[in-house]
């Protein structure tokens, strides 16, 4: 096992359901500690940066339109495989394929062809969790 970092956002619809101390309750309950935490309603510059693998791509506007909607919680978790962890309990991408019992699954929504209205992301690989912290908390 290895104790790593990743990046959590509690995206606008988490946060405007009033989600975010339910996640974050979920976080701390599964073993891992908050690193940093803020909330900002993010600028298109950042969230550029933050999904420059999708530019290009059909749903690429339509996500930096919803992402700066409205504010996000931004956490840095910290533990033993909190990548993998926290991804398993958000659940699967699309909130209608998650599983009961995980963040998606409990309190996603369907919404069709919009599958990045899903209440959280989750950094998906060490190399990643370490841009997206550089991206949100540039003074870690």
């Amino acid at each position: 096992m290895t104790t790593e970092r990743s990046l959590v956002l509690i995206k606008p619809d988490g946060f405007q359901r009033g989600l975010t101390g339910e996640v974050l309750r979920r976080i701390e309950a599964k073993g891992y500690t908050l690193g940093a935490l803020a909330i900002v309603t993010p600028t298109r510059e950042l969230l550029a940066k933050h999904y420059a693998e999708h530019e290009g791509k059909p749903f690429y506007e339509p996500l930096l339109e919803f992402m700066s909607s409205g504010p996000v919680t931004a956490a840095v978790i910290e533990g033993q495989d909190c990548i993998k962890g926290f991804r398993s309990l958000a659940g699967a991408t699309n909130p209608t394929d998650a599983a009961p019992g995980t963040i998606r699954g409990d309190f996603g929504r369907d919404w069709g062809t919009q599958v990045q209205q899903n209440i959280v992301h989750g950094s998906d690989s060490p190399d990643s969790a370490s841009r997206e912290i550089g991206i949100w908390f540039p003074e870690l």
